[in-house]
């Protein structure tokens, strides 16, 4: 069978790694899944169009019910939808979206939710279709790069220290946008790390979108706040900026520092907190559903809500030892009995066949 495959595939993004993944699950199985970024096309027509002078598509899938969900509203072909997070945690705020993903989950052959949260939030909002929901956690798989100079990269972060080993680097994973509330922690954080010089915060994640339909050509995602984020690191004590990395360099990067950082308003299922935790790395996540339905507060993770509750968690973990080996033993555990990719691989299989 092959089938379409819509999903925001900007790079270096938790959305592009989940959309590569399921593909790999679904050709694994002997399928063909031609899998293409939401954001060439303008509208469904434009799908309808592509699916109709390519009669060989016999099914499609898409990633967030409103970004990719609405583009396959008018194709003659059984589809599924997989809930991206802001679907079902934002946009089903706004009316009009809600009314259009409603259209989608309605025609859709099934629904995929990375939570039992994200399946009663969309049970609430949307028309009910709870028999077409299913709840499969993300499937987690860490890989870094063996040749990764951790003192280079801080350099190049703008870290000065002659001794890096001594630093707590907080790693923030996060794209530039609003959502991830990049500049939550800031200024609570430079404050601290004018009591202590070796606590820095690290803020690194794509800035650009790449659209590749007719040249290569890149765009900030949200020039606003990404002029806002350049600028206010740039008069912050112990605050960076790094580059953008490969997903092998990311993890590289992630098992050098102190802890991962979720500082977000709203998560589906954070793919960089699961990396952390099967990464050995301890975390420390907002507490919102998303990151909650993760993070048990001092068993996997901590959870703080607000930026001096922030300060305060990290601290304990500086200074409690056994707090910190049982949130990086159990985050590990977690990792490995929930989110099992031999277990994802198996659903998105058997859901492919509901296809037919």
């Amino acid at each position: 069978m092959k089938l379409l495959f819509l999903a925001a595939l900007n790079p270096k993004t938790g959305n592009h790694t989940t959309a590569e993944r399921i593909r790999s699950h679904i050709e694994s199985a002997g399928h063909t899944c031609e899998l293409r970024d939401a954001g060439e096309f303008h509208s469904s027509a434009d799908v309808a169009n592509l699916v109709s002078q390519n009669s060989s598509f016999e099914g499609a899938l898409a990633i967030h019910l409103f970004r990719a969900g609405r583009l396959l509203l008018d194709i003659q072909i059984p589809y599924g939808v997989v809930f991206g997070g802001t679907d079902i945690n934002e946009d089903v705020k706004v009316e009009q979206k809600r009314v259009v993903m409603e259209q989608v989950l309605l025609k859709a052959r099934f629904a995929v939710a990375f939570t039992e949260k994200l399946k009663e939030e969309a049970e609430i909002f949307l028309v009910s279709q709870t028999s077409k929901i299913y709840i499969q956690p993300q499937g987690i798989q860490t890989e870094a790069v063996e040749k990764f100079c951790w003192a280079e990269f801080l350099r190049n972060s703008g870290v000065i220290c002659e001794n890096v080993d001594e630093l707590h680097v907080f790693l923030l994973v996060c794209g530039l946008r609003r959502v991830k509330d990049p500049l939550y922690l800031v200024e609570v954080f430079s404050g601290w790390h004018c009591e202590n010089l070796l606590n820095v915060l690290v803020i690194i994640g794509p800035k650009r979108l790449f659209f590749l339909s007719n040249s290569d050509v890149r765009q900030k995602i949200d020039p606003v706040l990404t002029a806002e984020v350049e600028a206010v690191v740039k008069r912050t004590a112990g605050v960076f900026l790094a580059q953008e990395r490969s997903q092998q360099e990311l993890h590289a990067a992630m098992k050098r520092c102190f802890a991962v950082v979720n500082s977000s308003v709203s998560e589906g299922m954070s793919a960089a907190i699961l990396e952390a935790l099967d990464l050995g790395v301890p975390v420390l996540a907002r507490d919102i559903p998303g990151n909650a339905a993760v993070v048990q507060h001092e068993v996997t993770g901590l959870l703080y809500s607000s930026p001096q509750e922030f300060v305060h968690q990290s601290q304990r973990l500086l200074s409690d030892h056994g707090l910190r080996e049982r949130v990086v033993r159990n985050g590990k555990l977690y990792v490995e009995k929930h989110h099992s990719l031999k277990q994802e691989r198996e659903t998105y299989q058997q859901l492919v066949e509901t296809l037919r």
